[in-house]
């Protein structure tokens, strides 16, 4: 299902970025006082009262004339309305209404998706007299807040997740139980390629789905005698290279077809390597619970000496770190090499995802790890681990039953998590770990 998807737009300088770090709650973009710090696009998933949704930073502004900040504005703000479910407006209270904001409120008052103006650094009483001026421009929805002190954000996230139907944030399975995958990645990497030579096979298409997101196709499959859906975000309309941002519109449809896939196919250029954007996009598959494979394209291009291949994937799961435990298949979709090798071990991250250990196997299993190892002495007190079970979620989820649930560290959780993976099979899928009072 897809997910509910918050845009945050304004000019430069007006507090963006620190109100995404706080929608997420860790410092991911970089703040700064100086325009145009924000240069790539920032996304993530948050929650609030139960409610989950992806929030996407649009920054991306570099120095340049009023004229190129117009049209750069322009872009960001028509693809905000045309890809997300609602948008944040966000204007600053020191500067008041600037003709920047001017033209964006025009662009985004003829917007029939929700739009929320929220005048960000109002910190004190005689600012927030001054942010009356922004009535003014005729939004339904005015928040006034502060984005570094969190005072006002409370009210404005209740007005968000109002509009997000409770099915809208729930795992929902198709009734056909069908493996669905999405091939993800930067522009450029090959996925339009990949996805033709993949129904330029000779397959069985058995029907064109509709998709639950507006342009996406799911499309049924079947090889290797068994049947899959892939999401096909590919054939979306075309978009006007000079006029449009593609690089906002490829991080928006990725984030919706891994909202929809159950394992994704994380495309990267053989000669580029893995980019800061896609160590994002793989580090918010695993947070959303996905499967990923890693395809290293283009391979054919590279020179190769003996450990070539085995260097290059260790200094992959380097940047992955911590989740290593992936698969990495060096393909070339133009050459068409090991492309169904990678749609087989996408059926195999599946199926790990689906991987139920029965309770008498996962103790004998997991107590004579604990054994082994013992968590480390809090306060003098042992810590004793006394029960383990598979929680009944579409993530592999195990509960550890202990007499103190809240002083065990990261590290002793990593040590269980890489035990469960050496014992039992969940090579390319987030495992989750929960403490609980015995």
């Amino acid at each position: 299902m897809s997910g509910y998807t918050v845009a945050i737009v304004g000019r430069p300088n007006v507090g963006k970025s620190t109100f995404f770090n706080r929608m997420l709650e860790h410092r991911k973009a970089i703040v700064d006082d100086v325009s145009g710090v924000t240069r790539d696009r920032q996304y993530g998933m948050t929650d609030w009262n139960g409610k989950q949704f992806n929030v996407i930073d649009t920054g991306g502004f570099v120095s340049g004339s009023e004229d190129v900040f117009e049209r750069e504005i322009a872009k960001q703000v028509k693809i905000a309305i045309d890809e997300a479910n609602a948008v944040v407006f966000m204007v600053d209270v020191t500067t008041g209404i600037t003709h920047l904001d001017e033209a964006m409120a025009e662009l985004l008052r003829r917007a029939t998706k929700p739009v929320y103006l929220v005048v960000n650094k109002v910190d004190n009483g005689q600012r927030e007299l001054e942010a009356a001026e922004f009535y003014s421009m005729g939004f339904d929805h005015n928040f006034f807040i502060s984005s570094i002190s969190g005072s006002g954000t409370g009210e404005l996230l209740d007005m968000i997740t109002s509009a997000i139907a409770p099915e809208e944030t729930e795992e929902v399975r198709r009734e056909d139980g069908l493996p669905k995958f999405a091939i993800i990645g930067q522009p450029n990497v090959g996925k339009s390629s990949l996805l033709n030579a993949l129904i330029g096979q000779e397959r069985t298409i058995v029907s064109d789905i509709a998709g639950t997101t507006r342009d996406t196709i799911h499309t049924h499959y079947k090889l290797f005698q068994k049947d899959f859906i892939l999401i096909d975000t590919a054939g979306i309309r075309k978009k006007n290279k000079e006029k449009d941002d593609l690089e906002f519109y490829s991080v928006i449809r990725a984030i919706r077809a891994m909202d929809e896939a159950d394992v994704c196919l994380l495309l990267l250029d053989a000669a580029k390597g893995i980019t800061g954007q896609d160590v994002s996009i793989f580090s918010l598959a695993a947070r959303k619970g996905k499967g990923v494979v890693v395809l290293v394209n283009k391979w054919d291009l590279i020179e190769k000496e003996t450990n070539t291949a085995r260097d290059y994937e260790k200094n992959l799961k380097m940047k992955l770190a911590p989740f290593t435990d992936v698969p990495v298949l060096f393909v070339s979709v133009k050459d068409k090499t090991r492309i169904f090798k990678a749609i087989e071990t996408a059926l195999e991250v599946f199926d790990n995802k689906q991987r139920k250990i029965p309770t008498s196997q996962l103790n004998e299993v997991m107590l004579k790890a604990v054994q082994a190892y013992h968590a480390p002495v809090v306060r003098g007190n042992t810590v004793k681990i006394k029960y383990v079970t598979q929680l009944p979620t579409h993530v592999p989820s195990f509960a550890f039953f202990t007499n103190y649930p809240d002083d065990i560290k990261q590290p002793y959780k990593n040590y269980l998590e890489n035990q469960l993976r050496t014992q039992f099979n969940f090579k390319g899928v987030p495992v989750r770990i929960f403490f609980r009072k015995k």
